[in-house]
């Protein structure tokens, strides 16, 4: 049993005993007016106590005192968890809240059972209720979400996978969440909300939920099709991440994760070829399927030259710029900075020692390459925000380009825990076989597709798409 079937089936059997009203004196009728749900600068800031993944969050915080901290800082739309036994909430602090902020628009969020607990919330102040696809088969939701619309109050239809996105397609709610949370190992990928938002395919306004604590994470829900944010644990914590969370609205920066992960791809890996130095070689790797190019602005025989950014602006291919820093810079080239800026580059390829805290400040979208010496590095993988982590092969005083593959034992060490995005000897001599036993999300190749150092053999790239090719019809 899910912990999601747990807490649901908690529930019922609380309503069978409690009422839907769950013991709380509530008006017979509604008086004060529905608050129009998702006014934009749209962040939903959640009054969350607990959770099955967290445990405690902030103890017995008074409901009423934390909606005006949000109010304070200019927060429009509440979310107020009223489920007891998993996330500390009730009905009560709904029906607090509404009548200390009549202007505050509020989100129930609660494991919505039927047209009654519509009813009660309702009367309870909500002006929107959370309905959580997983929980009922289409016909259930249609008639909830009906009801919800019947009383003027929206709904925030929550998807987590395809098949809830599926009972979307068939509801096509107006407000969409996208979870990026998995009801089994509580696990965040920042990438799934972005994933399955590319997937739907009805006008919906789409909110990014779970996961959301840092500017960084606004700026890749914002930047990849997304309206609204939903933070719990984060304001609840850290009132003053508002701040910054409302900042992100105010500039949009490329959507290099959108794209990628809109890109229909058969079942083989989102290919980068890098070290790209002349347009014949970018025109002919585009034309053979890759899904990126990649730049070098680094000391290398394979620096590309900003002019070439320039020539092929309009081939359409994601293009990444990639950069080698020592730890004590803390700011990108001005060259590369403008690129990325202008639209030339889609992406920052961070390949050197620049530290966690230092990359969003400096570029965006990025992603960070780390090159992999033992399980010691596996670990510092997880200190970068950015939703995928590139490993390549160590070897002291060289960044990249090594024409060595990390060993499979630490290859292996990565799968276990991250989206393997693999670099390092990768060719078209062993990307078959690479593929069918590690299943990479991206392979990154350069070295080993080169007639010399920074010019392409057209010949063996061809060989690779075919290998490729070959490895994911196995």
């Amino acid at each position: 049993m899910s912990i999601i079937e747990e807490i649901v089936e908690k529930r019922r059997r609380k309503v069978k005993i409690k009422g839907h009203e769950m013991g709380v004196k509530l008006p017979s009728k509604r008086t004060l007016p529905v608050i129009p749900f998702g006014r934009d600068p749209f962040i939903i800031c959640e009054i969350k106590r607990s959770s099955p993944s967290r445990g405690v969050i902030t103890g017995g915080v008074d409901a009423v005192r934390q909606a005006r901290k949000y109010a304070d800082r200019g927060i429009q739309t509440v979310s107020v968890l009223t489920e007891e036994d998993y996330f500390s909430g009730s009905l009560r602090d709904l029906f607090a809240v509404k009548n200390a902020f009549h202007g505050l628009s509020l989100l129930r969020k609660d494991f919505i059972l039927d047209e009654k607990d519509i009813e009660v919330s309702f009367r309870a102040g909500a002006d929107a209720v959370l309905l959580i696809a997983s929980m009922h088969d289409v016909r259930t939701l249609i008639r909830l979400y009906r009801k919800t619309k019947t009383l003027g109050m929206e709904v925030l239809f929550e998807v987590h996978n395809k098949e809830d996105l599926k009972k979307a397609g068939m509801v096509k709610p107006d407000v969409t969440g996208f979870n990026s949370r998995d009801l089994i190992t509580f696990r965040i990928d920042l990438t799934v909300p972005i994933k399955l938002g590319c997937l739907a395919d009805w006008k919906t306004r789409k909110v990014f939920e779970s996961g959301i604590s840092s500017a960084e994470d606004a700026d890749l829900a914002l930047s990849s099709g997304f309206s609204g944010l939903l933070t719990g644990e984060a304001v609840m914590k850290d009132v003053t991440l508002i701040d910054k969370l409302k900042e992100a609205f105010c500039h949009k920066p490329g959507n290099f994760w959108q794209r990628l992960f809109s890109i229909k791809k058969v079942e083989r890996p989102y290919i980068k070829i890098c070290g790209i130095t002349g347009e014949k070689d970018a025109v002919t790797v585009a034309e053979m399927g890759a899904d990126i190019l990649g730049f070098i602005f680094a000391d290398s025989p394979r620096r590309a030259a900003p002019e070439l950014l320039e020539k092929i602006r309009d081939l359409n291919i994601l293009k990444a710029g990639v950069v080698v820093l020592d730890a004590d810079r803390t700011s990108l080239y001005g060259r590369v900075k403008k690129l990325l800026n202008d639209g030339f580059l889609d992406v920052i390829q961070f390949h050197g020692s620049e530290r966690p805290e230092d990359c969003h400040r400096m570029a965006f979208p990025y992603y960070k390459a780390l090159r992999i010496k033992d399980t010691g590095d596996i670990e510092n993988i997880g200190l970068y925000r950015c939703p995928r982590v590139l490993t390549d092969t160590y070897m002291p005083g060289i960044s990249g380009g090594t024409g060595k593959r990390i060993p499979d034992e630490l290859v292996s060490g990565i799968k276990e825990r991250y989206h393997l995005w693999l670099a390092g000897g990768i060719g078209p001599h062993n990307a078959r076989e690479i593929i069918k036993r590690f299943e990479p999300e991206l392979i990154d190749v350069s070295s080993q597709l080169e007639s010399s150092p920074g010019i392409k053999d057209h010949g063996k790239i061809k060989q690779l798409f075919e290998e490729i090719e070959i490895g994911t019809a196995i």
